[in-house]
């Protein structure tokens, strides 16, 4: 039988499934750390380290080889594959796919729908060879819909806009967007956010964005 240590405080719905054999040779333990939080339909393969007051929305998957670390988050529909590096208090959106070999530092958030990819020539096996998803730096900020193509380094601190293609390295502490995304600014430069949106009085879509401000300026990031 393989070897699945749960810590205390364990929430996990019926449906749930905590210990999913993996048809890939590699290692048969788990590891699932105190309070955790697994909602119905979710999926945690056998083979990997899940830290402390992990919480999982609906139909998750966290495939096997992957190290995650404390009060990380990842919510519906999300998956996680194979040989993923997470750190600490990262949140993770609803449907979100990180390719295999993806790593993600402490902090760092993202929105819904962000893809992550790690086979420059799909097909080909010498590609296959050294098939390698982004690293994210601590604390960067995701957009929603961002595409994250393979062995691109999103610098910590960075702000990468909604619906960007990153092509290539994005140097710490910087605002980039765009299809290719581009470098735009740095984010102790962005403009507050209390000057760009002026109150809406009697709508569930609280705040529009203030006269005078270009929409095409902002670097939007998506539901938290």
């Amino acid at each position: 039988m393989p070897d699945i240590a749960v810590g205390k405080g364990l929430h996990a719905d019926a449906s749930a499934i905590i210990g999913y054999r993996s048809s890939r040779a590699g290692p048969a333990g788990l590891v699932l750390g105190a309070d955790a939080v697994i909602r119905s339909g979710t999926v945690i393969y056998l083979g990997s380290r899940i830290g402390a007051r992990f919480q999982a929305g609906h139909n998750v998957v966290i495939r096997e080889e992957c190290e995650i670390g404390d009060d990380v988050s990842v919510w519906s529909n999300s998956v996680i594959d194979y040989g993923c590096r997470i750190g600490d208090r990262v949140k993770i959106h609803s449907n979100c796919y990180l390719a295999q070999f993806s790593e993600i530092a402490d902090d760092a958030f993202l929105a819904p729908g962000v893809t992550i990819a790690n086979d420059l020539y799909p097909g080909q096996a010498s590609s296959a060879a050294v098939m390698s998803g982004p690293l994210i730096g601590a604390g960067a900020q995701i957009g929603v819909n961002v595409t994250i193509l393979p062995f691109v380094r999103i610098g910590a601190g960075c702000l990468i806009g909604a619906g960007a293609v990153v092509v290539r390295d994005v140097p710490d502490g910087t605002v980039a967007y765009g299809n290719p995304a581009t470098v735009r600014g740095e984010v102790r430069g962005l403009r507050a956010i209390e000057d760009r949106v002026d109150a809406v009085a009697m709508s569930v879509s609280r705040y529009r964005l203030a006269a005078g401000v270009p929409r095409g300026s902002a670097a939007g990031m998506g539901q938290r």
